[in-house]
């Protein structure tokens, strides 16, 4: 799709920005011409949640790495941009579908509006209960659905929590801990200070932090409680120097799923360490300073679309649209459950900008993909490292391989 990309910058963006930001709430793929066969359309609906609390403005401003930094739509409209020109040459029309829900009680109305439209490509945009909720509902609401997850890099849900139609763009939380773990030990960075926070998602960082820990040779030599606290009596506990006093460590990994005790971290540790996790070098699916693989282009293309860097969600949106579009193109007349069998068995693969063909696991749906190894600034790594091997395909491992895997539902 790459040579789609260019003739749609030099042909097609201006006809495209403006249809983008046309004050509808679907984004329509360019209409057959009169006299000529009308596009089949086929429409993805990217279903989000008025008042998400990943969206509250603080938290937009803030800024913090690895988290949601603005709306998938705008992912999910570049993608169906750039599919435009070669799904007209097989007849479709690819269209995305802005569906936010005021709150969870309208889900039903919603998708009963959605199948009265013959929907069943969803790009959910979702905090973690609520997405639970639509991926449980759509399959009997729709007839069939194909669920993208974009935000959340829970392991459960490529876990324990799988579902058969759920496909996973936004690599999991054991993929990131991986590609840091193989960078570490690629650069002999061994003895590790843990900083773990109070949340539930603080001691899910932690755990799959030192799964990988183990599985990459790294040496976890103290762990430390941090917390964010107006109490007195509580104020060493935020104290970066107390915390980090001990010589013997050194890289400083901190797990901090809420992102703000993190940014206070990088160079405020008591002796001069690299921090990672969540701040300083962090593992993320995308960068906007990568600069390989048409990156840029992309990356360009997403800021005049949203008027924002792209960032790893982002990514993750569009690949997901992408991902229709290429099975689309594969076999336009396949069916839906014909379309997710050919994703989850890699019988399509996808072109992510990242160098290598992305293709979805068989055993928990997840995109295989390299990681980005960044600080705010730049790229410094890409996982899996050189040297890193597997017996069947390297990208594997990153995250959860088969034989590890508890997930047990398969389309």
């Amino acid at each position: 799709m790459r040579s789609v990309h260019r003739r749609l910058l030099s042909a097609c963006l201006p006809g495209l920005v403006a249809l983008l930001w046309a004050p509808a709430w679907s984004v329509h793929a360019a209409q057959a011409a009169p006299g000529t066969t009308p596009l089949t359309p086929v429409t993805v609906a990217v279903v989000s949640l008025a008042g998400d609390p990943r969206h509250a403005s603080r938290r937009l401003e803030r800024a913090y790495p690895g988290h949601v930094q603005g709306r998938a739509i705008d992912g999910a409209r570049l993608a169906a941009a750039d599919a435009e020109v070669e799904l007209q040459t097989l007849g479709l029309s690819l269209q995305v579908r802005d569906v936010v829900l005021p709150d969870m009680r309208a889900l039903p109305k919603v998708l009963a509006e959605l199948k009265a439209a013959h929907v069943q490509h969803l790009l959910a945009d979702l905090p973690l209960a609520e997405f639970q909720q639509l991926v449980q509902a759509a399959p009997t609401a729709l007839g069939a659905a194909m669920v993208f997850n974009t935000g959340l890099d829970d392991d459960s849900l490529r876990g324990a929590a799988c579902a058969a139609h759920v496909l996973h763009t936004l690599p999991s939380q054991h993929m990131r801990s991986d590609a840091l773990a193989q960078y570490l030990a690629a650069r002999s960075w061994r003895k590790v200070l843990l900083l773990q926070g109070p949340l539930p998602g603080d001691a899910l960082q932690a755990e799959a932090f030192k799964r990988s820990a183990r599985r990459y040779g790294l040496k976890i030599v103290q762990e430390r409680a941090f917390k964010l606290s107006g109490d007195p009596r509580e104020r060493d506990l935020a104290n970066t120097r107390l915390l980090t006093g001990e010589r013997e460590h050194e890289v400083v990994a901190v797990m901090d799923s809420d992102g703000e005790f993190a940014r206070s971290l990088p160079y405020a540790t008591q002796w001069p360490r690299v921090v990672v996790g969540a701040n300083g070098l962090v593992a993320s699916a995308w960068h906007p300073q990568w600069e390989r693989n048409g990156g840029p282009q992309l990356s360009r293309r997403f800021a005049r679309l949203a008027l924002r860097p792209m960032q790893a969600q982002d990514w993750a949106a569009w690949a997901a649209v992408q991902a229709v579009a290429t099975v689309l193109a594969d076999d336009p007349k396949a069916g839906l459950v014909q379309q997710l069998r050919r994703l989850r068995s890699s019988a399509v693969s996808l072109d992510g900008f990242k160098g290598p063909s992305l293709s979805f696991r068989a055993w928990d749906g997840q995109l295989r993909q390299p990681m980005f190894l960044a600080h705010g600034d730049g790229v410094v790594g890409l996982a899996p490292l050189d040297g890193v091997l597997h017996p069947t395909e390297v990208m594997d491992t990153l995250g959860v391989d088969e034989k590890e895997s508890a997930c047990r539902s398969r389309p």
